[in-house]
């Protein structure tokens, strides 16, 4: 290390310090004095300047002496810095290694050199030919700027290159990251678990049967939870209270929790198939808050249908598990009763009621949008259905609304979404029909205006997207339709009030063959009832018929859809429309539909542009396969046999790639999960 302070130095900082002029005040004012004594008395005088002179003879004297102390307690620490220096090179617990342009090591600390052989020589040598990984990762971090943590010879380290000087740091953290690891291994995930259908497929059954059906899958469970050190604490006949650390969840993950599939199908020989749904939380030290993650979770999952397990953190992205089985069907109405009248009193404590369907709406969404109006004025309240003429471009919507004109009763009551903007206030109701996503209204400016006055009224599987706050939530993913859950409500209004009308009764249970595909898919028993509600009620089996037809260019552009059918794995089918031609939804749909009659063909998709700056996917399955998590990941959803997506900004060769690589991507994982 250089001499940093010397005599010389130390003179020159004595000059620029305050010092100097300390000693100049003190000489003028020795010489004043001088000049004073002499003018009184010459001998005064001389004995100043005697004074004066001792004075200065005896503080030069005394600086010198401090001058030279100073510099010799100077030098002296300086060489113990440069001792501490180089001892701390040498003993520092940070791995210290000095490279060449040409990555030839020119020096190692002996800290780094521990982790070389000893017999081996170092210094000298490139280092790609001592260690190539430790080459690799230098090269690969060289440019950061800021330290990487990287993991070399079974050791974690952060890794720090200085590349202009070519010196290379690594400091070992290993017992640092174990314990973050480990952390992060043991924190707890709390689950609530639900059976299902555990009321429907109890009711009828001896007490014997419900002990043994109960014991049984208590006992699965428990081995389960046994098998993966996890808590199991039952709470009902049909909810359980799971506890765990992290990583028994990421082994259940790996499983894909098929103990779901095991006790449903165990449970399906006896004719009593029982689903399951967890709700799993984690990521939160807050029980209380974690619970309340939980049975949020479980809610989605129910939301979704049952049979399936969501695993969320509190703010991250739900992962979702099971739901390979279309939900059951409930036997009993009560629900749909209980709905009824919440939606009736709600209605009484609203100054404006307003219904909207999802954008791009379809017979189901128009048709419960009129269910729900002359739901309102049955119970003498006046509703306005929000519907946007640009929607309305579909073949059957537009001879819908061809025919609403001859019905001056719901005409006068369609209003544009500007005009429902301006009549809101916080004290209006809003009714989404046929979705649960704020993102799929036909205004979503509406939505967010009455987000604290909602009602959602559908059947499709609910997603992660969900408004906060929903006043009345009405999801049934076992039903066919929305307008089948909206006729069963007819039921349990006044006597005394008008019924549905013609056009009513034929909106709805044209939505609802349309999405049965004429009564052969997701018909349950209640399907067929509310159908018959609604022939009674008048509804047009002609008129549907008229409002489905399609148009011979229609026609054309779906079997020209088909006609681009690939293939894959002979078991799913993949049609992709030109990429500068606009094609219906509906035509999408039906194509989709038709591929499913191919034999072998276990699931469909068409991919389609529906607008300049629109790609969308229409999926359907048999059932053997969820397309549901499919278009899930891709931005949209649906149910496990119909589901769809609308992806913005692309194009339909860049939506069939990202399509493909989805499917083959779950094809693997499902592959090795049968492996293991």
């Amino acid at each position: 290390m250089k001499q940093v302070i010397n005599k010389q130095n130390l003179d020159q900082f004595l000059r620029r310090t305050t010092v100097l002029w300390i000693l100049v005040f003190a000489f003028v004012i020795a010489i004043i004095g001088i000049i004073i004594g002499l003018m009184y008395d010459w001998r005064i005088g001389a004995s100043l300047a005697v004074i004066v002179l001792i004075g200065m003879i005896y503080s030069f004297a005394r600086l010198q002496r401090i001058n030279n102390d100073t510099e010799a307690y100077l030098n002296q620490l300086a060489v113990q810095v440069n001792q501490s220096q180089e001892e701390a090179l040498l003993e520092m617990p940070i791995g210290l290694i000095l490279l060449t342009d040409e990555n030839i090591i020119k020096w190692i600390n002996p800290y780094m050199a521990k982790y070389f052989d000893p017999q081996e020589m170092i210094v000298g040598r490139k280092l790609a030919m001592v260690d190539d990984d430790l080459a690799k990762l230098v090269a690969k971090h060289r440019h950061d700027d800021q330290t990487s943590v990287v993991e070399w010879q079974g050791y974690k380290f952060e890794l720090q290159v200085q590349d202009q000087f070519n010196t290379v740091y690594l400091t070992d953290i290993t017992e640092y990251e174990e314990i973050s690891d480990r952390y992060q291994r043991e924190q707890l995930f709390l689950g609530n678990i639900f059976l299902d259908n555990y009321d429907e497929i109890t009711k009828g059954m001896s007490d014997s049967m419900v002990s043994n059906l109960s014991n049984y899958v208590t006992s699965q469970l428990s081995q389960w939870a046994k098998d993966h050190d996890l808590l199991l604490k039952v709470i009902d006949d049909d909810n359980y209270l799971l506890i765990g650390h992290n990583y028994s969840l990421k082994a259940l993950e790996n499983e894909n929790f098929d103990v779901l599939d095991t006790i449903r199908q165990n449970t399906s020989q006896q004719n009593s198939p029982v689903t399951i749904s967890m709700g799993i939380a984690y990521g939160q030290s807050n029980l209380i808050r974690l619970a309340n993650m939980a049975q949020k979770n479980l809610d989605l999952a129910l939301g979704r249908g049952g049979d399936q397990v969501v695993v969320r953190m509190e703010s991250g992205q739900a992962r979702f598990f099971g739901g390979k089985t279309n939900p059951m069907e409930k036997r009993t109405r009560v629900r749909a009763r209980m709905i009824s009248q919440a939606l009736r009193d709600l209605m009484n404590q609203a100054d404006n009621i307003f219904v909207i369907g999802h954008t791009r709406p379809d017979l189901d969404s128009i048709g419960a949008c009129f269910g729900i109006r002359r739901l309102a004025e049955m119970n003498d309240h006046e509703s306005w259905i929000v519907l946007d003429d640009d929607e309305t471009n579909h073949s059957d919507i537009e001879r819908l609304m061809g025919e609403v004109d001859n019905y001056q009763s719901i005409k006068e009551h369609i209003i544009n979404p500007e005009e429902a903007l301006k009549k809101a206030t916080d004290a209006s109701l809003l009714i989404m029909v046929d979705h649960s996503k704020p993102s799929l209204s036909a205004f979503p400016k509406l939505t967010e205006r009455l987000a604290n006055r909602l009602v959602i009224i559908d059947h499709h599987r609910r997603g992660e997207e969900f408004p906060e706050n929903p006043l009345l939530v009405y999801i049934e993913p076992y039903a066919s339709s929305t307008c089948e859950l909206i006729t069963e409500m007819f039921e349990y209004q006044p006597r005394e009030s008008k019924g549905l009308n013609k056009l009513e009764a034929t909106a709805m249970l044209a939505g609802i063959r349309i999405d049965t595909k004429s009564f052969s898919q997701n018909a349950g028993t209640r399907t067929y009832d509310a159908a018959s509600y609604l022939r009674s009620a008048g509804a047009d089996g002609k008129m549907i018929q008229y409002l489905t037809k399609e148009t011979p260019a229609n026609f054309i552009q779906r079997n020209h859809l088909i006609d681009t059918a690939e293939f894959i794995d002979d078991a799913m089918a993949i049609c992709a429309g030109a990429d500068d031609q606009t094609y219906d939804s509906v035509i999408a749909a039906q194509a989709a539909d038709m591929l499913l009659q191919v034999s072998g063909i276990q699931a469909s998709f068409v991919i389609t542009r529906q607008s300049p700056d629109i790609v969308g996917i229409s999926a359907r399955s048999i059932g053997d396969f969820n397309v549901q998590v499919i278009m899930e990941r891709l931005g949209g959803g649906g149910h496990l046999t119909n589901a769809a997506t609308q992806i913005k900004d692309t194009t339909v060769e860049a939506v069939k790639a990202q399509l493909i690589t989805e499917l083959t991507s779950d094809q693997e994982a499902e592959s090795e999960t049968e492996e293991e």
